[in-house]
C-alpha cells in the first residue's frame, strides 16, 4: 500500500482509508461480524487510516471500532469526530457544539468507547456557528498537550474558518465531501490546503455509493437508508446522475477497471496530499476499492473523465437544504 502525508507535520497514512460510519447507521442493516472482518481485512491490504465519529450509532460505531482494533493500535492511524449532538430520546434532532467544556467531554467519552489513551486525529465535525473557533480549536490543542490527540482537523469548514483556525493551532487535516459529482472544494479548498500544509480528505468519494454504479433505481435503497432524503437520490435527479454515472462506466470499461475504482483514482489524482476515505461494510468492496491505488490515471483519461462528468454536473444538493446551512462555515 502506498502511503501519503496529511499535512506538514509527520501524519503519514495510506492513501486510502477506510470509513466505517455506515457499519452503524445511515446505509441500511449492518453485520458486525463481517465489519470486524473488513476492518482486519483493510489492515492485512495495508490501509492504515479508519475514520470515525461519536454521533454514528450514535455512539455505537465507535464502540465496534473499539472492538476491531483491540490489540492492534500500534496499525493504526484512528480518526474521530466529535460536535454533532444528537438527542438521546430522538436521534434525528441534532446540534452542534464547539463549546470548550463540550471539547473536552467529547473526548473523553471517545477515548473510552474506542479503548484507547490516545486519538490520531479529531475532527470538528461541524463548525458550531455560536462559538469563536479560536475557542474551539483552543480546546483541541489543549487535548493535543495532554497527549490525548495528536493531531487535530476540520470538517465541512469555510476557508476563512480554517485559516483562524490553523493560526491558533496546526490543522492536519480538512475533511470534506469530494467526488466526480461533488468538486465544490476546487473552488477555493484545495488551494489553501495546499498552501497552508493541511492534507484533504474527501468522503463519499464515491458519492454515497451512485459513483459505484450499483444503484440502478430509488426502490434499490433500503428504506431506512438515509439516501432516500438526499435530493441527488430523488425524483428527475435521480436520473440525470444516473446518466453521469453512465458517461464514467463507459470509461472505466475501456480502462480495464471498476466504475468504483475509476472514481477512486480520479480523487486520488487531484493532488499528493488527497487521502480518500471510501466507506465500505463488506470484504468484497473493500478490495476492489483499495485496488484502485494501483491503477494509474494519465492526462488523456483525466481530460476523457472532465468531459463525462464537469464540475456542476451533477443534479441536486447534496444534503436536504436545512442540513446544507451547516457546511462550508
Amino acid at each position: 500500500m502506498k502511503t501519503r502525508s496529511l499535512g506538514n507535520k509527520g501524519l503519514v497514512t495510506s492513501a486510502i482509508g477506510l470509513g466505517c460510519m455506515g457499519m452503524s447507521e445511515f446505509y441500511g442493516k449492518g453485520d458486525d461480524k463481517e465489519s470486524v472482518a473488513t476492518i482486519h481485512r483493510a489492515m492485512e491490504l495495508g490501509v492504515t487510516l479508519f475514520d470515525t465519529a461519536d454521533m454514528y450509532g450514535p455512539c455505537k460505531n465507535e464502540e465496534l471500532v473499539g472492538k476491531a482494533i483491540k490489540n492492534r493500535r500500534d496499525k493504526i492511524v484512528l480518526a474521530t469526530k466529535f460536535g454533532i449532538v444528537r438527542d438521546p430520546v430522538n436521534p434525528s434532532i441534532r446540534n452542534i457544539n464547539g463549546k470548550p467544556d463540550y471539547v473536552r467531554s467529547a473526548c473523553e467519552g471517545s477515548l473510552l468507547r474506542l479503548g484507547v489513551e490516545s486519538i490520531d486525529l479529531y475532527y470538528l465535525h461541524r463548525v458550531d456557528p455560536t462559538t469563536p473557533i479560536e475557542d474551539t480549536v483552543g480546546a483541541m490543542r489543549d487535548l493535543v498537550k495532554e497527549g490525548k490527540v495528536r493531531y487535530i482537523g476540520l470538517s465541512e469548514a469555510g476557508p476563512q474558518t480554517i485559516r483562524r483556525a490553523h493560526a491558533i493551532h496546526p490543522i492536519a487535516a480538512l475533511q470534506t465531501e469530494y467526488s466526480l459529482w461533488t468538486r465544490d472544494p476546487e473552488d477555493e479548498l484545495l488551494a489553501l490546503c495546499r498552501k497552508l500544509g493541511i492534507g484533504f480528505v474527501p468522503y463519499s468519494p464515491l458519492g454515497r455509493g451512485f459513483l459505484t454504479g450499483q444503484i440502478r433505481r430509488f426502490e434499490d435503497l433500503a428504506p431506512d437508508d438515509f439516501r432516500r432524503l438526499s435530493p441527488r437520490f430523488q425524483g428527475e435527479n435521480f436520473q440525470r446522475n444516473l446518466d453521469l454515472v453512465g458517461r464514467v462506466e463507459k470509461i472505466a470499461s475501456q480502462k480495464g477497471c471498476t466504475t468504483s475504482q475509476l472514481a477512486l483514482a480520479w480523487v486520488l489524482a487531484q493532488g499528493d496530499n488527497i487521502v480518500p476515505i471510501s466507506g465500505t461494510k463488506e470484504r468484497k468492496y473493500l478490495e476492489e476499492n483499495v485496488a484502485s491505488t494501483n491503477i494509474t490515471v494519465t492526462k488523456e483519461d483525466l481530460a476523457l473523465i472532465n468531459e463525462a462528468a464537469p464540475k456542476g454536473a451533477a443534479s441536486g444538493l447534496r444534503y436536504p437544504e436545512a442540513a446544507m446551512m451547516s457546511l462550508n462555515r
